[in-house]
């Protein structure tokens, strides 16, 4: 035998005992699972005993198991969730549709599909057993790798703090790393050693409940000075003092949580109004157009949306996406029309843009109305977009109102990259710095009108977009920020994207701050009020615009 037949074996029977390995350990892995299997279905079948008194032992053996499933098991009992097919004694769980129950195998997590209520039967429990129930939840939760499974039942105990709780609570102390995990571990430990521990431990207790603003800390502290015992009162006056002082201190956190969600929407509100100033600053700012269809060019944005949805129904989370480019491109080109119809001829005569603006946001009004109905239309929030983001108890930002801050500053800084790096955007700034010497060094003043009205109405129609995600989209959605527009614009800066952004979310934010103790119309009125006495001292804004054809 040669030396190549010789490889050739060693070869064959290198390859042979990999496949015999590989096919060892995948036979052991099915049997090991199979045996995990059936094990895991014999404890569950000792849940459906007729004694409670077996059915307790039943559930806490069940609790012991190593096995992902058991937890879940264990929420449709509490839940009255657990079945059994008569036929078959088999268990299954049970969500109740209309007047059938949708199955699904506890084991594989199969459907089964809809069944009469007759074809089952619901797996009892009393009083008792939802105590050891939620006991062994609490148990397996607390032991979980997710952090964030481990937080929500360590909130879920503190609702109901008592001698098994705390056991559980000192037994995960031991084995906790998470920051937040623990500081809820000595919430809730604290919650307990101010009814029954020591003078000593409950003003402990007290110390530690005040740095906190967890609702059950605030609801026991609270309890401590409704006590109308005179004899308690005397004795333990230290006690309701410290409760005093940390109530006020829990208070005082609270008040300035509050002043930070203010701030937030105002910010958000902020948003909201530098996007829908933002187009009009460059149009008012490069051309002296009083553009009062402003506001109607974000209304064609938000029906942009509303017909991308049409267009795209099975995909709400990546229309936002598509609606973004198509509202700049949609209202961009009525925009352009408007100029090349309308606007170029007026120029010199703001009064008549004004007027002959306010006509065509009429059109475009009744142009909508023809086509999609007077009735307002809600545009779907996408996914990604819902909820809120909690910070703690008392503190949660909506994820529609972060994104839109995020989103205007993004905005921002496009348009600021457009005026600042590029060729149409040095055109723009010497067009609105000295129109006769622009046109004089060759510029097409024409075309640069055209192309930044665009602009402006593009970044509108963009607006549009944002706005489609907080209210409902109708014919009449333009007025209701064509003012505050126009306010934005005069106190920032008559063409000057700085003071856009700056007066902007100062006046959402002015707005958020006096609407608490004056309400929102009031809130208004003391805005523009402030705005008429400052321009009376800074006419030309908060960041004037500089060159010959600004100061004229």
């Amino acid at each position: 035998m040669n030396s190549v037949s010789k490889v050739a074996i060693g070869h064959f029977k290198l390859f042979s005992g990999l496949i015999f390995l590989v096919t060892f350990l995948f036979m052991s892995s099915a049997q090991a699972a199979n045996i995990n299997d059936e094990s895991f279905k014999e404890s569950l079948n000792t849940l459906n005993v007729k004694s409670f008194k077996n059915k307790k032992t039943a559930i806490e053996a069940f609790s012991m198991l190593e096995d992902d499933r058991v937890l879940p098991v264990l929420k449709a009992l509490l839940k009255a969730e657990l079945f059994y097919r008569k036929s078959d004694k088999e268990i299954v769980y049970a969500i109740k549709n209309d007047s059938n129950y949708e199955i699904t195998h506890v084991i594989t997590g199969e459907s089964y599909g809809e069944v009469k209520k007759r074809k089952i039967k619901k797996i009892r429990i009393n009083n008792s057993l939802r105590r050891t129930l939620r006991a062994a939840i609490a148990n397996l939760s607390l032991g979980s790798k997710d952090v964030s499974i481990r937080i929500s039942a360590l909130n879920e105990v503190l609702k109901e703090i008592n001698d098994e709780s705390v056991e559980l609570l000192n037994s995960r102390k031991e084995k906790e790393t998470d920051n937040e995990a623990l500081r809820l571990i000595d919430i809730g430990l604290s919650l307990y050693a101010l009814d029954n521990g020591e003078k000593p431990q409950r003003l402990q207790a007290i110390s530690v409940l005040s740095e906190t603003i967890n609702p059950e800390a605030r609801k026991k502290l609270a309890g401590l000075l409704l006590k109308e015992n005179e004899q308690y009162i005397e004795e333990d006056k230290d006690i309701r003092d410290a409760a005093k002082k940390a109530i006020k201190k829990i208070e005082d956190n609270v008040d300035l949580i509050g002043i930070v969600e203010t701030t937030f929407f105002g910010l958000s509100l902020g948003s909201v109004l530098v996007l829908s100033a933002i187009g009009l600053a460059i149009t008012f700012g490069v051309m002296g157009v009083i553009n009062m269809a402003h506001g109607e060019l974000m209304m064609i944005g938000a029906y942009t949306t509303y017909v991308i949805q049409l267009l795209m129904p099975n995909h709400i989370d990546m229309s936002l996406f598509v609606a973004v480019p198509a509202a700049f491109v949609v209202s961009g080109l009525f925009g352009i029309a408007i100029e090349r119809g309308v606007i170029r001829h007026l120029y010199g005569r703001p009064l008549e843009t004004l007027l002959a603006t306010f006509g065509i946001s009429l059109i475009l009004q009744q142009l909508v109305r023809s086509i999609f109905s007077p009735l307002n239309r809600a545009v779907e929030t996408p996914s990604w977009m819902s909820g809120s983001l909690e910070i703690n108890s008392v503190l949660s930002l909506t994820y529609n109102r972060l994104y839109i801050i995020v989103f205007a500053l993004l905005v921002f800084a496009m348009l600021l990259m457009i005026m600042k790096r590029t060729s149409l955007g040095l055109q723009v700034r010497a067009v609105s710095q000295n129109r006769p010497m622009a046109k004089a060094m060759g510029i097409k003043t024409e075309w640069v009108d055209a192309l930044t009205f665009g602009l402006g109405s593009g970044i509108a129609g963009i607006a549009g977009v944002a706005l489609s995600q907080l209210t409902n989209v109708g014919p009449n959605l333009g007025q209701t920020y064509i003012i505050d527009s126009f306010m934005v614009v005069v106190f920032g800066g008559v063409g000057n994207l700085w003071g856009t952004l700056v007066a902007g979310l100062s006046l959402g934010v002015a707005n958020k701050v006096l609407e608490p103790w004056s309400g929102a119309v009031l809130a208004k009125i003391i805005v523009l009020v402030f705005i008429i006495l400052f321009i009376q001292k800074k006419p030309r804004g908060l960041f004037p615009q500089k060159g010959r054809s600004a100061e004229n």
